[in-house]
């Protein structure tokens, strides 16, 4: 994820995702295997855990928001790893690498842009 800005900021990780929209769980890893964070969901409720801090919300995409400074459009994304073409607002999304195992979502509106790279293994 890369947010372009005043202060651009990127930021890489592995992650694993279980669940939907509604209900789910999404883990992040460092490139070299330390855990960063575990987000867990269901209707209602969201909770971020990590070394760092816990922290609680009443939605995942607020929550999202929140972490990494720009609103991640949750259920469009498991859409979207499944190669499905799903319309959000100020966003573009490239599924033409999908076979690769590769997606690119560019959200143009609101500010600041920003740029959600996904690289898969099965």
């Amino acid at each position: 994820m890369q947010v372009e800005g005043q202060a651009s900021q990127s930021f890489s990780a592995m992650f694993e995702l279980r669940g939907n929209a509604r209900k789910g769980s999404l883990s992040l890893t460092s490139p070299l295997g330390n855990r960063l964070a575990q987000v867990d969901w269901e209707d209602g409720h969201a909770q971020l855990t990590s070394a760092q801090e816990t922290r609680s919300s009443e939605s995942l995409d607020a929550l999202l928001q929140d972490v990494t400074g720009a609103p991640i459009p949750v259920a469009a994304l498991f859409s979207w790893l499944k190669g499905a073409q799903t319309t959000v607002p100020g966003w573009r999304v490239d599924l033409s690498a999908m076979e690769q195992g590769r997606l690119v979502a560019h959200r143009d509106e609101p500010a600041p842009p920003a740029t959600l790279r996904i690289a898969l293994t099965r």
